[in-house]
């Protein structure tokens, strides 16, 4: 990249950036001065805010480069890490979004501390802040960095070492992302998200369409063609047993670890948390499961585009998305392609930042003192406390560029300590009414030893999936807290006390977009296997095909009818 590109693409990225900060700012003037206002966005969020923030804290530039490369290197079959989130969101949306509104509560450990005791809540804020504070934190700001360095030549750019331009790119983008959470709270993530999220959109369809058109030497239509006629077995999502994600994980670890993202991990349903009413919290979540349905063609079929121009001899499979840009983006629309990605870097990372402070003050801070917290003193802890954990975030991310295959094993495998024990314990909390505070924290414990024995000392043994460990332990951990149930159970039955501060009156077309949410999913998974476009369409395909379209019409008829009547 010439100087002068180099000065237009800083310059345009720059104004972008500012211009989502102004927009931010005069969004949340004046309402962060409350613990609600700065914990949960004064509990207002709409469904677009949550939308658009749910989106892009989950999706960050490792997403782009990982989900791509997959495809460049494998096929679709990771995909199903994106495609049945929806599913998960169709649970956040019926089950806990109207538990958790009708308690009013602020933090996930809140609502276990309501349901078993403060020693569960103890144990789930040490998992979780262990959890953000050593290991998540850090990644996302190491990963994002990797990514902007790969798409950009940061080095090359400006003249420095790898090592130095990793840690200017990890500051630069931490002390940004900190920016928002620090003064501006939840609003102002879910503000600068939402904006995010709509350039984000805009260049996961550029790249794409630029792609398929450069592959079809002009037309979109021909390389279109291209793609769907050769090697399709690029196409197919349906894992086997070599294959990145297996098929038969969707059903059982899979769903678990999704469920724990979209449903329990405090830095996700923060945003949830803070909507206005429940018809707000369940637009804005099933509204995010189409957009994770649109993953695919955003952030995979480009990998297979880019395997369709370079064939398998890129050097390793994660440049397969930054070299199809490079070559499709013009110079231009560079800058604003930074921003866009800058801003899904930090959005996850002040996302974490946010809930972190947050967890800290409500869950730890608040409960040490034995008398309310006025709310200027908990916003300035809550911003010491974020401003700690940036410091440190920034002090751990540049280490992982010393042992890479290390640390990076080291956080696939930390979400394990604390993934499936928080999601079992919520759903034996919220669907039981006589299993014990002891049978929680026996199951969280077995947990954590059982999987560290099968990570590090049994693993060599261990020839199963990792997904389909997960589902293992889960049954293990239900079977534990129902046993204490049995045997142990509370002295009186447990019950859900509303505080109904909002209006829970549920979203009125709420089930037909939910059916035609898993529609989405099935559709996709019929065009993307040996019945759709793998081989050539099948006979099968466009009746199956007609049927759901059937099933829709007919879910959204009669909750018209029942509507008019």
């Amino acid at each position: 990249m010439e100087n002068g590109d180099l000065l237009a693409t800083l310059l345009s990225c720059a104004f972008f950036m500012a211009l989502v900060a102004w927009i931010s700012y005069r969004q949340t003037r004046g309402e962060v001065s409350t613990q609600d206002g700065y914990f949960l966005a004064g509990r207002g969020l709409s469904a677009v805010f949550i939308a658009g923030s749910l989106l892009l804290t989950n999706l960050s530039a490792e997403q782009l480069i990982g989900l791509n490369g997959s495809a460049y290197g494998f096929n679709l079959s990771s995909m199903a890490w994106e495609v049945t989130a929806a599913f998960a969101t169709i649970c956040m949306a019926f089950i806990f979004l109207p538990r958790y509104l009708a308690g009013a509560f602020s933090t996930l450990p809140e609502f276990l501390n309501n349901r078993f005791d403060d020693g569960v809540r103890r144990l789930s804020v040490i998992l979780f802040m262990l959890g953000y504070g050593l290991v998540t934190i850090p990644s996302v700001l190491y990963a994002g960095s990797i990514a902007v360095m790969q798409l950009f030549d940061v080095p090359g750019l400006l003249g420095i070492s790898y090592s130095q331009a990793l840690l200017l790119t990890i500051v630069s983008i931490g002390f940004t992302g900190s920016l928002y959470a620090v003064f501006g709270g939840l609003k102002a993530v879910a503000v600068s998200d939402t904006l995010n999220g709509v350039g984000l959109l805009i260049i996961g369809f550029a790249v794409p369409l630029l792609g398929l058109s450069m592959l079809g030497e002009g037309s979109i239509s021909a390389g279109l063609s291209i793609i769907v006629s050769t090697d399709t077995d690029k196409l197919n999502a349906i894992g086997g047993p070599t294959d990145p994600t297996p098929f038969g994980t969707l059903f059982t670890g899979m769903v678990l670890a999704n469920l724990f993202y979209w449903c329990t991990n405090q830095y996700v349903i923060q945003r949830t948390l803070g909507a206005r009413n429940l018809a707000e919290g369940q637009k804005g979540v099933l509204f995010t499961g189409f957009f994770k349905v649109m993953v695919p063609f955003l952030m995979m079929i480009p990998g297979v585009i880019a395997f369709h121009l370079y064939g398998p001899g890129l050097a390793t499979i994660d440049l397969a998305y930054p070299q199809l840009v490079r070559d499709v983006l013009p110079v231009y629309a560079s800058g604003f392609f930074l921003a866009v990605l800058l801003g899904a870097v930090f959005s996850s990372f002040n996302s974490l930042l946010n809930s972190a402070a947050t967890l800290f003050c409500l869950d730890v801070y608040a409960p040490l003192k034995k008398q309310p917290v006025d709310d200027k003193t908990m916003l300035r802890v809550a911003r010491v406390a974020s401003i700690v954990i940036a410091l440190l975030s920034f002090s751990i991310a540049p280490l992982l560029q010393y042992a890479p295959e290390g640390l990076w094993q080291l956080i696939r495998m930390f979400t394990g300590f604390y993934n499936i024990p928080v999601i079992a314990v919520v759903m034996v909390g919220l669907f039981t009414t006589r299993v014990p505070a002891l049978g929680a924290k026996v199951a969280i414990i077995f947990h954590v030893i059982a999987y560290g024995l099968l990570r590090f000392v049994f693993d060599e043994d261990v020839t199963i999936h990792f997904l389909h460990v997960y589902a293992i332990l889960f049954v293990i951990e239900v079977a534990i807290m129902l046993l204490f149930g049995r045997l142990q159970p509370r002295q009186e039955d447990w019950s859900y006390q509303p505080r109904r501060l909002l209006d829970l009156t549920p979203w009125r077309f709420a089930v037909p977009c939910a059916v035609t949410l898993m529609s989405c999913v099935v559709a996709l998974y019929l065009l993307f296997s040996p019945i759709g476009l793998v081989g050539g369409l099948s006979s099968a395909f466009w009746p199956l095909m007609l049927l759901l379209i059937l099933v829709n019409i007919g879910v959204w008829w009669r909750s018209a009818r029942m509507l008019q009547s």
